[in-house]
């Protein structure tokens, strides 16, 4: 079998695996946000933390409570990281220098996962897991819970209730998050990832060298991290290291679970507000989006342009030896368009063009399919912009779902999608106008402007992968990082809970034969030339001074 057969044989099989658990994962997950009973365990949270499960809240409590619960967890995790070396298990690292434990926490706590360390050297087995796993839990619930708010924004009309934040936070780990990632760790443990609390092991390499292998509690981060779209490695190499990563089944296991809950959702959209149509139309768009940036980037790697790759016959530098360009693409593509950031490859050996398309999937706003509620409600403010501008064409007053968008909605999308490409431009700006910058890029033109382009859009955009070639353990670059991902996750929270709000207090609008009809192909044709144009525009002279100059100089 050639590989490039193989290779579309294994896409294959992965949406079709994606397609069988579309609909009952996303129809569970909307029975678990509309249930009004709650678990024992449920229960038992509830009132340790003295929250009422059956309290409404509008908007602005919703919000406070996201930020507080937030707040606690980056001072929490940033306290582990800094007594780590008096804690049981310790394996005798020494405390995270403070402004790299600040940008650690921010990561974790933001969902981006970013690390400026190396995980086998530097963090404890508590840290690890009473830090670190955790963080994933719950940073991925609360971006489910504020997609579930937005959902329940166009569901409900006349009220500006959203639900109940500490339900949603809660029903999400211990209903959707916890099972998944339990049924994952075991196939993965059953696959060859590891999971112990041993010490650490010296060996001897083929050279005469020593080397440390730090054991840990590895398949059951592994499964959080992608379940979770989080992205943070046990180890430096991600799951390019064959202890999270083992085999070509477990690399198709990972890159199934980081697309399993995005691409889940929409559905879980559909059922929520009465029409499962709706939710079609939103997976097409992304669906569309994903698949040709595969396409795009495997075509690039085969490829291989440039004389070095072909003299060589081939773009394997930094990629999975194990697996070949297929899979390496593959899974590089749907980590960067899930703000997963973990990785199975160097993306700074790709090629300029391919490159790209990795920052252009981060650059989109990472909604195809986006991480876990993060996709989906990006995904629906550019639905909102997709309608206000067929409205724009017709000149009719835009209707979505039977909601006004009026000035305040659009006011509120229009702020949402600005957030990121300005802390995306100005942070590359100013990192490349100061020598921390320039010291950090390991290559020189157009290559080394992508490092530094990539890494804050990385960050901006909550992924948390690197392009490798980056040095970003500096107190800039942690806390400047650090800021950027703490402004690009908290901040478009406030106008999506802002923009639920103001379209639940909304009367419905009966449809009529004017209505643009937004579950057609029609719409999700707009929608996706939409998100084209609109990222397009914003970052297209950025692109220009890095991938796209190096791939077209090739």
């Amino acid at each position: 079998m050639s590989s490039v057969l193989a290779d579309v044989l294994l896409v294959a099989a992965l949406i079709g695996a994606l397609a069988l658990v579309h609909r009952p994962l996303g129809d569970y997950m909307a029975a678990v946000y509309s249930s009004k009973k709650h678990l024992r365990v449920e229960k038992w949270i509830y009132r340790s933390v003295g929250a009422n499960p059956d309290a409404e809240m509008r908007w602005p409590a919703y919000l406070r409570g996201v930020l507080a619960f937030s707040a606690v967890g980056v001072i929490f995790l940033y306290v582990l990281q800094r007594v780590q070396d008096k804690l049981p298990l310790s394996l005798g690292f020494k405390p995270i220098t403070p402004d790299q434990a600040f940008n650690t926490a921010v990561s974790f706590v933001s969902n981006t996962n970013w690390q400026s360390y190396s995980g086998e050297t530097a963090m404890s087995h508590v840290t690890q897991t009473a830090g670190l796993a955790v963080q994933n839990f719950v940073s991925a619930a609360v971006g489910i819970a504020v997609a579930v708010a937005l959902v329940r924004g166009f569901a409900r009309s006349r009220t500006g209730d959203l639900g109940n934040f500490w339900t949603d936070l809660v029903r999400g780990v211990v209903r959707i998050l916890l099972p998944l990632s339990v049924i994952a760790a075991v196939l993965l443990i059953a696959a060859g990832a590891i999971q112990n609390f041993g010490d650490l092991h010296t060996i001897t390499t083929l050279t005469g060298d020593k080397q440390a292998i730090s054991p840990g509690a590895v398949a059951s981060q592994e499964a959080i991290k992608d379940v979770g779209t989080n992205g943070g490695g046990f180890f430096n190499a991600n799951s390019a290291h064959p202890f999270e990563n083992p085999n070509g089944f477990t690399n198709l296991l990972e890159i199934f679970l980081l697309l399993l809950i995005p691409f889940s959702l929409p559905r879980t959209f559909g059922k929520m507000v009465g029409n499962v149509r709706q939710g079609y139309a939103i997976v097409a768009a992304m669906g569309i989006i994903w698949f040709l940036a595969v396409v795009a980037v495997t075509w690039v790697e085969y490829a291989h342009p440039g004389a070095a790759s072909q003299i060589a016959g081939g773009s394997m530098e930094g990629k999975e030896q194990r697996f070949g360009e297929g899979p390496s693409s593959l899974f590089a593509v749907s980590t960067t368009m899930t703000s997963t950031g973990s990785v199975n490859s160097f993306h700074d050996s790709y090629q300029g063009l391919s490159g790209g398309v990795l920052l252009l999937g981060m650059m989109l706003g990472e909604i195809a399919p986006g991480g876990v509620g993060s996709g989906l409600y990006g995904m629906l403010i550019m639905a909102i912009i997709a309608v206000f501008l067929a409205g724009l064409m017709v000149g009719r007053t835009p209707e979505y779902l039977g909601k006004k968008i009026g000035t305040r909605e659009i006011k509120l999308a229009a702020c949402y999608i600005l957030i990121t490409p300005a802390l995306v431009l100005i942070g590359t700006a100013v990192a490349m106008a100061l020598p921390d910058g320039k010291e950090a890029m390991t290559n020189i033109g157009a290559h080394g402007f992508s490092e530094v382009l990539y890494a804050y859009t990385s960050a901006s955009n909550n992924n948390g992968s690197a392009f490798a070639g980056f040095g970003a353990n500096t107190p800039f670059f942690n806390t400047t990082l650090g800021l950027c991902m703490m402004l690009g996750r908290f901040l478009p929270m406030v106008f999506v809970l802002a923009l639920a709000g103001s379209l639940a207090e909304q009367k419905p609008i009966p449809a009529t034969a004017g209505t643009l009809r937004t579950e057609k192909p029609l719409f999700t044709g707009l929608l996706v030339g939409a998100i084209m144009i609109i990222t397009g525009l914003t970052f297209f002279p950025a692109l220009a001074l890095g991938p796209l100059a190096e791939g077209l100089g090739t």
